[in-house]
């Protein structure tokens, strides 16, 4: 008995199709608060970082967030203590990221 008996034994109304399954992706939408973000840069064991602290939704859209910042700038980064903290100095790439998805942000440090 090969793998496909098995199967079709396991489950007997299962068809099979080679068709790819339609998948309903939704598009995410994050909380846009009134109060600014707060984007400052801080050097850590020598090293330059960019914080964002301030957001106001929830830590799952946050993480979103951190993610989308990485992926456009290419760089490391992480999301800790209701806080993102990417790796290099990268403020005004940063604040126009958020600016162009609604959110208002304050340049602080340096």
């Amino acid at each position: 008995m090969d793998f496909k008996d098995q199967l079709k034994n396991l489950f007997p109304d299962h068809v099979e199709s080679n068709e790819p399954e339609q998948v309903e992706e939704q598009e995410h939408v994050l909380y846009v608060q009134k109060e600014p973000m707060i984007c400052k840069f801080e050097k850590r064991k020598g090293k330059p970082t960019t914080i964002i602290e301030g957001y106001e939704g929830s830590d799952e859209d946050f993480k979103i967030l951190a993610k989308e910042i990485k992926t456009k700038l290419s760089v490391g980064g992480t999301f800790k203590d209701d806080s993102i903290i990417i790796q290099g100095d990268y403020r005004d790439k940063i604040m126009a990221i958020l600016k162009e998805k609604g959110f208002k942000t304050k340049r602080v440090g340096g």
